[in-house]
């Protein structure tokens, strides 16, 4: 199937889509507002399969590559849900231990693009821990809509215990030397921001993409360094950019934050229309060369 962009569909649309994926409108609130952009014989219905993700496209590291071991394990989270699971991977050649970093998902479960996205801070040299929130309820679906509704009913107090218990784990595993980053997308970013001050002392590197901003006191507590990225066109998430930015300024929290020009918020899934190759590239390199410095 042929990749879409989202220069082929109009800005009032992928908005639209941009509500209903973070669950502002539901489905179909989506397409009776669609319906107009729906011409030339497409339905609404259409237009939402054509930017729903389409994971055949996620697959710069797949699971089958020689050049990382991957594999899911389980973790105690006893503020949390109990029991958890997460994907796990490490460079196939690693001889010793290694800095470590989170990888989170976004409001749907740990799906192929984050475990893809596991695989590729793993062959840039780390030990990468991807935690799937929707275990307690049986996994990721295999859909994200689903993974959507599943994640939306479960309790977010634990799942933040969840995540903080996941960075623990991370931290004292055998084969990470306790150097610990975090990076998360949409729901992702909002938990890597979380992390940084809920875990001052142990997260030493945060780098959320276009994630919600926490309150100027929990900022305060940050102890890390922070590398923010953000979607020139997602004013939703762009609103608590100014405050936040305030805030780690007044705490003299080390920050470098890139909003990237005319792109939407999910830039960087390369899985949906939202994709853009070059800012996803261009932040990826960041954050890989942010890791590796301070993550030392």
């Amino acid at each position: 199937m042929e990749r879409k962009t989202a220069k082929e569909f109009d800005q009032e649309l992928l908005d639209l889509y941009d509500y209903y994926v973070h669950g502002q409108i539901d489905r179909r609130g989506f397409l009776e507002r669609a319906a107009k952009f729906a011409i030339g014989g497409l339905t609404a219905a259409a237009l939402l399969e054509m930017l729903n993700p389409n994971y055949a496209f996620a697959a710069q590291v797949p699971k089958e590559d020689a050049r990382v071991k991957s594999d899911y394990v389980k973790y105690s989270s006893p503020e949390g849900s109990g029991e958890m699971r997460g994907l796990f991977a490490k460079p196939a050649n690693a001889t010793g231990k290694l800095p470590g970093v989170l990888v989170v998902h976004e409001n749907r479960g740990l799906n192929p693009y984050i475990e893809d996205v596991a695989r590729r801070v793993a062959l840039a040299g780390f030990v990468a821990f991807a935690p799937d929130a929707l275990y307690p309820a049986g996994g990721y679906p295999g859909d994200d809509e689903a993974g959507r509704v599943m994640q939306s009913k479960l309790d977010g107090k634990k799942i933040t215990e969840d995540f903080v218990a996941a960075a623990k784990f991370l931290h004292s595993h055998p084969d990470c030397n306790g150097a610990l980053g975090v990076t998360g997308f949409c729901f992702g970013g909002g938990i890597a921001n979380t992390l940084a001050w809920r875990l001052p002392d142990i997260i030493k590197a945060a780098a959320p993409y276009y994630g919600g901003q926490p309150q100027a006191a929990d900022a305060a507590k940050i102890k890390g360094a922070l590398l923010i990225h953000y979607a020139g066109l997602d004013t939703r998430v762009n609103a608590g950019w100014p405050a936040y930015e305030a805030a780690l300024k007044a705490a003299h929290v080390e920050y470098e934050a890139f909003i990237y020009p005319e792109v939407n918020h999910g830039f960087h899934n390369d899985t949906t229309p939202r994709y853009d190759k070059a800012a996803a590239e261009l932040s990826w390199t960041r954050t890989i060369a942010f890791f590796k410095r301070k993550l030392v």
